[in-house]
Protein backbone atom coordinates (compact mmCIF):
# COMPACT_ATOMS: atom_id res chain seq x y z
CA UNK A 1 0.00 0.00 0.00
CA UNK A 2 2.89 2.37 0.55
CA UNK A 3 4.29 1.41 -2.24
CA UNK A 4 1.20 2.64 -4.59
CA UNK A 5 0.79 5.62 -2.27
CA UNK A 6 4.21 6.54 -3.05
CA UNK A 7 3.94 6.09 -6.94
CA UNK A 8 0.38 7.99 -7.08
CA UNK A 9 2.74 10.73 -5.60
CA UNK A 10 5.28 10.24 -7.83
CA UNK A 11 2.63 10.66 -10.68
CA UNK A 12 0.90 13.58 -8.79
CA UNK A 13 3.99 15.39 -8.54
CA UNK A 14 5.03 14.43 -12.43
CA UNK A 15 1.25 16.07 -13.77
CA UNK A 16 1.35 19.00 -11.28
CA UNK A 17 4.99 19.74 -12.95
CA UNK A 18 3.99 18.82 -16.58
CA UNK A 19 0.95 21.66 -15.44
CA UNK A 20 2.66 24.09 -13.82
CA UNK A 21 5.78 24.28 -16.88
CA UNK A 22 2.86 24.34 -19.10
CA UNK A 23 0.64 27.16 -17.25
CA UNK A 24 4.26 29.14 -16.91
CA UNK A 25 3.47 30.43 -20.32
CA UNK A 26 0.25 31.04 -20.25
CA UNK A 27 0.80 33.17 -16.85
CA UNK A 28 3.63 34.66 -18.73
CA UNK A 29 1.23 35.46 -21.46
CA UNK A 30 -1.13 36.97 -19.57
CA UNK A 31 1.42 39.29 -17.39
CA UNK A 32 2.95 40.23 -20.58
CA UNK A 33 -0.82 41.40 -22.43
CA UNK A 34 -1.88 42.98 -18.97
CA UNK A 35 1.64 45.00 -19.17
CA UNK A 36 1.48 46.16 -22.41
CA UNK A 37 -2.39 46.33 -22.43
CA UNK A 38 -2.35 50.34 -21.93
CA UNK A 39 0.13 51.05 -23.81
CA UNK A 40 -1.62 49.20 -26.71
CA UNK A 41 -5.09 51.32 -26.07
CA UNK A 42 -3.11 54.13 -25.90
CA UNK A 43 -1.34 53.36 -29.25
CA UNK A 44 -4.92 52.81 -30.37
CA UNK A 45 -6.68 55.90 -29.54
CA UNK A 46 -3.76 58.03 -31.07
CA UNK A 47 -4.25 56.08 -34.25
CA UNK A 48 -8.05 57.04 -34.15
CA UNK A 49 -7.25 60.61 -33.11
CA UNK A 50 -5.23 61.48 -35.73
CA UNK A 51 -5.28 61.45 -39.41
CA UNK A 52 -2.60 60.88 -41.66
CA UNK A 53 -1.49 63.33 -44.51
CA UNK A 54 -2.67 60.57 -47.01
CA UNK A 55 -6.35 60.31 -45.50
CA UNK A 56 -6.48 64.28 -45.30
CA UNK A 57 -5.34 64.80 -49.40
CA UNK A 58 -8.28 61.99 -49.42
CA UNK A 59 -10.44 63.99 -47.70
CA UNK A 60 -9.72 67.11 -49.21
CA UNK A 61 -9.98 65.41 -53.07
CA UNK A 62 -13.23 64.35 -52.48
CA UNK A 63 -14.43 67.41 -51.03
CA UNK A 64 -13.38 69.49 -54.04
CA UNK A 65 -14.90 66.80 -56.71
CA UNK A 66 -18.33 67.18 -54.85
CA UNK A 67 -17.95 71.00 -54.92
CA UNK A 68 -16.95 71.08 -58.46
CA UNK A 69 -19.73 68.72 -59.53
CA UNK A 70 -22.54 71.34 -57.61
CA UNK A 71 -20.72 73.72 -60.07
CA UNK A 72 -21.11 71.90 -62.92
CA UNK A 73 -25.02 71.30 -62.31
CA UNK A 74 -25.79 75.16 -60.91
CA UNK A 75 -23.68 76.51 -64.24
CA UNK A 76 -26.36 74.13 -66.32
CA UNK A 77 -29.23 75.18 -64.13
CA UNK A 78 -28.52 78.64 -63.96
CA UNK A 79 -28.45 78.71 -68.54
CA UNK A 80 -31.30 76.87 -68.46
CA UNK A 81 -33.34 79.33 -66.13
CA UNK A 82 -31.54 82.77 -67.78
CA UNK A 83 -32.77 81.29 -71.23
CA UNK A 84 -36.34 81.03 -69.51
CA UNK A 85 -35.75 84.03 -67.70
CA UNK A 86 -35.33 85.77 -71.20
CA UNK A 87 -38.99 84.82 -72.32
CA UNK A 88 -40.49 86.56 -69.70
CA UNK A 89 -40.79 84.05 -66.72
CA UNK A 90 -40.25 85.89 -63.60
CA UNK A 91 -39.62 82.40 -60.77
CA UNK A 92 -36.85 81.53 -63.63
CA UNK A 93 -35.53 84.86 -63.30
CA UNK A 94 -35.16 84.68 -59.29
CA UNK A 95 -34.24 80.93 -59.45
CA UNK A 96 -31.38 82.03 -61.90
CA UNK A 97 -29.93 84.60 -59.30
CA UNK A 98 -30.04 82.56 -56.38
CA UNK A 99 -27.95 80.01 -58.46
CA UNK A 100 -25.81 82.70 -59.91
CA UNK A 101 -25.36 83.77 -56.03
CA UNK A 102 -24.43 80.38 -54.99
CA UNK A 103 -21.91 80.03 -58.28
CA UNK A 104 -20.23 83.10 -56.87
CA UNK A 105 -19.75 81.81 -53.53
CA UNK A 106 -18.64 78.12 -54.60
CA UNK A 107 -16.33 78.91 -57.29
CA UNK A 108 -13.35 80.95 -55.20
CA UNK A 109 -13.48 77.59 -53.49
CA UNK A 110 -12.09 75.42 -56.20
CA UNK A 111 -8.18 75.00 -57.03
CA UNK A 112 -7.44 76.92 -60.39
CA UNK A 113 -5.51 74.63 -62.45
CA UNK A 114 -1.96 75.70 -63.93
CA UNK A 115 -2.17 77.61 -67.27
CA UNK A 116 -1.00 74.69 -69.75
CA UNK A 117 -0.87 76.44 -73.20
CA UNK A 118 -1.96 74.90 -76.59
CA UNK A 119 -0.09 72.54 -78.38
CA UNK A 120 0.24 75.09 -81.30
CA UNK A 121 1.69 77.88 -78.82
CA UNK A 122 4.45 75.14 -77.23
CA UNK A 123 5.59 73.57 -81.05
CA UNK A 124 9.06 75.77 -81.34
CA UNK A 125 9.86 78.36 -84.58
CA UNK A 126 10.71 77.18 -87.94
CA UNK A 127 14.31 76.92 -88.50
CA UNK A 128 15.53 79.16 -91.29
CA UNK A 129 16.71 77.49 -94.38
CA UNK A 130 19.93 78.41 -96.18
CA UNK A 131 23.17 80.54 -95.23
CA UNK A 132 23.77 81.90 -92.19
CA UNK A 133 25.47 84.81 -91.19
CA UNK A 134 28.92 84.75 -89.83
Amino acid sequence: MAASMMWRTARLALVMGALVSALSGCVAKLAYDVATAPVRIAEQAVDMATTSQSEADEKRGRAIRGREARVGSLERSHRLHAQQCEGGNDPACAQARAEYAELQRLLPTLPVEPYQPSAAARTPAPQSVGRRDR
